[in-house]
């Protein structure tokens, strides 16, 4: 079994300190699930503009781009944006 973990880039951070506190919450909550599930590429869907991410995890109307990291013992999701569904593709 392998290790997931997450860390939020600096622009993700200021994305969330931008929304609501609660909404911030709850999507923080909900990466920690993604990230302690056996598979959390099962919620993910794969991105076709590398720009913004290799993949995004949809949460209510949010959505969070990141790019996976290998390492050894732990594969690392690095949360690069979080965005309203209506301004993250742009």
């Amino acid at each position: 079994m392998c290790n997931y973990l997450f860390e939020i880039t600096d622009d993700a951070q200021n994305d969330l300190d931008d929304l609501p506190q609660l909404t911030a919450e709850r999507i923080v909550k909900k990466l920690k699930f993604f990230s302690k599930a056996p598979d959390p590429f099962k919620f993910a869907d794969t991105l076709t503009d590398s720009e913004i991410g290799g993949y995004r995890f949809r949460i209510g109307e949010y959505r969070a781009s990141f790019d996976v990291e290998y390492t050894k013992g732990a594969v690392i999701l690095n949360i690069l944006r979080i965005k309203h569904r209506r301004e993250i593709y742009r």
